[in-house]
């Protein structure tokens, strides 16, 4: 972790905003750099200046000189105009940045005892070891990296150096073309932008749609109200201001108000406790969660004979744009929080519920374009969602709320419910195996892609651990105290929540 102060003449800051990595801060710049343009109407005719703005030179600080440096940076702006090379995609592998990875994945060390068995030689499908001076040694040009010798290997000799990338991806939809960069095959890729956190060299990155969303706000100056909904997971984000501060600053870029998506949450955990139990009632042996998109759609993709399985109701992010647009017919809405998978979700909506996604990483960098400093705005509420909508944002949050709904509304059928709740995609995986094998013993599944749930989304501005616990403060601060209180001023039948 480390610290940017923000001095140039158009933003100046009495604080230290922190970064996780120079990836994050030259992501952030770019942002910054786009939404600053953008407000001011200047962005067709100046955006070829943005790297030169952010990679002064004349001495390289990333890259081998200034000139690759600011090729990266103008591909960057790209996918932060918006532009995509894969419109089913918006997870977007920047060639430019890709390192290439010049390592070869599987070596054999200094461990090797030069045996007699040679069972890594003798594993080898396509004959890439050699035994060389009583050594063994792997021909590069013919490994398919299989890991079968590492596995036969006594002595544990053998190395593996996996691409950061493909080791982040938990789905496998991450190869090498032939001049070693990275390619992402759409039709594996689930959309969780793990590749894009976890990348050294920043060469993966989520396209934005934060150009619209600037048009869409100036719009507002016209008449167009834009509501702004905000995931749970804001409460671990901008750590330096209150919750009060972030949603008063979110108004200043032009938001007619701002929703907790938790009130949505609220609608959705009633909603889905309601249609487990006539499922289990009716005969099925489980039924998984269907908030998380990247779950939902490494089902669709790996696991299509369970998809009958997924809950029918809607996420918290449509149910609060729902409810938005139920009563204020005219409105817009945006959804900001952590998730690169809600940007696809929001695409391949079938009804026009959420009218753009942007995460906390384009937040912060639009609230810093237009030199609104959250630490020091005046607080606005924000108490409209229950304790068990807010606590959606982490692992074992959704678990928490359809038991709180049982109690309260089927008190005889509390103790059927035994869930499975998944954290990240290693144990949704084993989860969706064995429920496709019939061998599952939980009767619900909670489905999180991400390491602690929402806290941990790839867009976070911070993924540190203490995120679990701002979500419980964060909730324990609800003026609701459950789903009851907290949607009784709603006529639930009109929303429709499938």
């Amino acid at each position: 972790m480390f610290a940017l102060n923000i001095t140039n003449k158009h933003e100046k800051r009495d604080r230290m905003r922190k970064f996780e990595s120079q990836v994050q801060l030259k992501k952030y710049e770019v942002l910054r750099e786009v939404s600053k343009m953008s407000f001011e109407g200047s962005l067709d005719e100046e955006y070829n200046k943005i790297p030169e703005i952010i990679d002064k030179g004349p001495e390289a600080t990333t890259r081998c000189c200034i000139y690759k440096e600011r090729a990266v940076t103008k591909d960057r702006v790209s996918l932060a105009m918006g532009e995509l090379n894969s419109e089913e995609n918006v997870i977007q592998v920047i060639d430019s940045a890709c390192d290439a990875c010049p390592i070869d994945r599987y070596v054999v060390t200094e461990a090797c005892r030069g045996c007699l068995a040679h069972r890594c030689q003798d594993v080898c499908p396509v004959g890439a070891i050699k035994i060389v001076a009583h050594r063994a040694y792997i021909d590069q040009n013919k490994c398919v990296e299989c890991g079968k010798c590492k596995q036969a290997c006594p002595y544990n000799a053998i190395s593996d150096v996996m691409r950061p990338c493909r080791r982040a991806c938990p789905v496998g939809a991450i190869s090498l073309d032939g001049n070693k960069k990275a390619v992402i095959d759409d039709s594996k890729c689930i959309q969780c932008g793990a590749c894009v956190y976890q990348c050294p060299f920043g060469a993966i990155m989520d396209s934005s749609y934060i150009v619209d969303i600037i048009n869409l706000l100036k719009e507002s100056k016209k008449g167009t109200r834009v509501y702004a909904t905000i995931a749970p997971a804001i409460s671990s984000q901008f750590t330096y201001a209150s919750i009060e501060q972030v949603v008063n600053g979110i108004k200043k870029l032009g938001f007619h108000d701002v929703v907790e998506a938790a009130l949505g949450a609220d609608f959705v955990v009633e909603h889905e406790a309601k249609e487990w139990l006539e499922r289990i009632e009716a005969g099925d042996s489980f039924m998984t969660s269907s908030c998380c998109p990247a779950f939902v759609k490494h089902i669709e993709n790996a696991y299509p004979q369970l998809m009958s399985s997924v809950s029918h109701t809607i996420s918290p992010m449509k149910a609060i744009a729902r409810l938005i647009k139920n009563v204020d017919k005219d409105a817009k809405v945006v959804f900001i929080g952590p998730c690169t998978a809600k940007k696809r979700e929001w695409k391949e909506q079938k009804e026009d519920d959420v009218d753009y996604v942007m995460t906390f990483e384009e937040l912060a960098a639009m609230l810093d374009a237009k030199g609104i400093e959250l630490d020091k705005c005046e607080e606005s509420p924000l108490n409209n969602a229950s304790f068990y909508g807010r606590i959606f944002a982490r692992s074992g949050g959704l678990e928490e709320a359809v038991n709180h709904i049982l109690e309260e509304h089927y008190p005889d059928k509390k103790d059927s419910l035994t869930a499975m709740h998944c954290d990240g995609m290693e144990e949704c995986e084993k989860a969706l195996k064995l429920a496709k094998f019939g061998r599952l013993k939980a009767n619900f599944i909670e489905g999180m892609a991400c390491r602690g749930g929402c806290i941990g989304g790839a867009a976070s501005l911070s993924h540190g651990p203490k995120d679990r616990l701002e979500v419980d403060r964060y909730g324990k601060k609800a003026l609701e105290p459950d789903v009851d209180h907290s949607l009784r001023i709603f006529n639930k039948e009109e929303i429709n929540l499938e």
